[in-house]
């Protein structure tokens, strides 16, 4: 069982400094090495934006998004953080790491004020990755049988520190080319990915009842399902992916968590088109996610509204590409955490934390097209640099995820050698 922590350390005072490249304030939010954010569409802030959670070596901590003080939550070194709740001040986690296949894991509530913690349900087998908007259903996934394969498409004999650690959240992908010689980083990932998907494995999206601990399977496949979330809206609507390469799998799903309604959001119309890292907007109307138009060539930040069925795609040059995006809480602006020369976009110059402004492209002298309605709705991206990156590596995804106050941002690095958690100020310092 957790230790339920009655009385705080006092926190030290979070590093601050300014950027040189960007003049953009940046807090060193984590006070020990290897403390790692959530992944970026796992929410970390209580529904009133005064706290966020964060995982720790030993356990969870909180952090107070006025002061940046940090004071332990959970300590129980092993479990995993999972998110915090919507509706109420709840930060969710597992008494074991991530595992799809493997073993069954229990799952806690701790509530983010008073540190007491108390069990939700057991799940038998599978991983846990949402909760729905009232708290009433968490969801899942799972792998049926009992190949050895891992959920970041790595079999556990080929994973390899290849001469560095693997520290928390980071990625170790390694295979070789049919010469026989070592493959790239962002290559590796590919081969691996496509023998996961290849090995057709049965798999199941689930939910169970936060009151009963009911299971009830939403859709089950041989496609890789992954990337499991509920919106941060509507209780019953839930997003998934068909996992593997980008250009092989129809990737974007919806489906009501009661198994109807099953709808894919992007169809590609050429070869060699992808799309992914598919997120909720705020309001949970939009799905946004990055598209490519062929993969590595053409780039789009892109929008499909729910209920009308209406898309945007907003063009991203190519050192702007980025791992992942993310929306503001108002909806008017994106993150981007860049990438390295290794990854999709080959950027040259790519290893920056952006902040983009869209803007639509009007119609030429107020002359709209008959079937304008009907169309893609185009636009550009205004890119200002946040975070200097150059000194990051990668592995480690940065992940980064607006404050609820939509002032700063907060991002895993690696650039001052040990992972820790930050926060960079949207307004420029200076």
């Amino acid at each position: 069982m957790a230790v339920h922590i009655a009385s705080p350390a006092v926190a030290q005072p979070a590093r601050q400094w300014v950027d040189t490249l960007t003049g953009h304030r940046i807090v060193r939010v984590s006070q020990v090495p290897d403390s790692i954010s959530l992944y970026f569409h796992q929410n970390s802030y209580t529904p009133q934006g005064d706290k966020m959670v964060m995982a720790v070596p030993d356990g969870i901590a909180v952090v107070d998004l006025k002061s940046w003080a940090v004071t332990p939550l959970v300590k129980q070194p092993g479990i995993a953080l999972l998110f915090t709740g919507r509706r109420s001040r709840t930060a969710y986690y597992s008494n074991r790491a991530r595992d799809d296949a493997g073993g069954g894991q229990t799952i806690f509530a701790v509530d983010i004020d008073t540190g007491r913690s108390r069990k939700i349900a057991d799940v038998p087998a599978g991983t846990i990755g949402s909760i729905n908007a009232d708290e009433t259903l968490l969801l899942g996934q799972v792998a049926l049988g009992n190949q050895d394969l891992r959920p970041d498409g790595t079999r556990q004999q080929d994973r390899s520190a290849v001469g560095r650690k693997v520290g928390p959240g980071e990625y170790d992908y390694a295979a070789t080319g049919r010469d026989g010689q070592p493959l790239s980083f962002a290559d590796a990932k590919e081969v691996r990915l496509n023998e996961r998907l290849e090995a057709r494995i049965p798999m199941e999206i689930f939910t169970i009842d936060v009151k009963t601990g009911a299971r009830r399977v939403v859709t089950a496949s041989t496609d890789w399902l992954n990337h499991v979330q509920f919106s941060p809206t509507d209780p019953q609507q839930i997003m998934y992916c068909h996992e593997g390469p980008w250009h092989k799998v129809d990737r974007i799903w919806t489906i009501r968590a009661d198994g109807t309604g099953k709808r894919q959001v992007h169809k590609r119309t050429m070869n060699m088109e992808i799309a992914g890292h598919e997120f909720f907007s705020s309001d949970g109307k939009t799905i946004w996610y990055d598209l490519q138009t062929p993969r590595g060539e053409v780039f789009w930040l892109a929008g499909y509204e729910l209920t009308t069925g209406k898309r945007r795609q907003y063009k991203v040059e190519r050192n702007q590409w980025s791992v992942h995006y993310y929306q503001s809480p108002d909806g008017t602006r994106f993150s981007g955490d860049g990438g390295d020369s290794e990854m999709v976009a080959k950027a040259p110059d790519g290893k920056y934390l952006y902040l983009f402004t869209p803007r639509d492209i009007p119609d030429v002298a107020g002359i709209s097209a008959p079937d304008a309605d009907e169309l893609i709705a185009p636009g550009t991206l205004v890119a200002e640099k946040l975070v200097d990156m150059r000194g990051h590596d990668y592995r480690l995804e940065p992940n980064m995820t607006f404050t609820p106050d939509g002032k700063w941002i907060v991002f895993r690095g690696n650039f001052e050698g040990a992972t820790h958690v930050y926060a960079v100020e949207v307004a420029r310092a200076r």
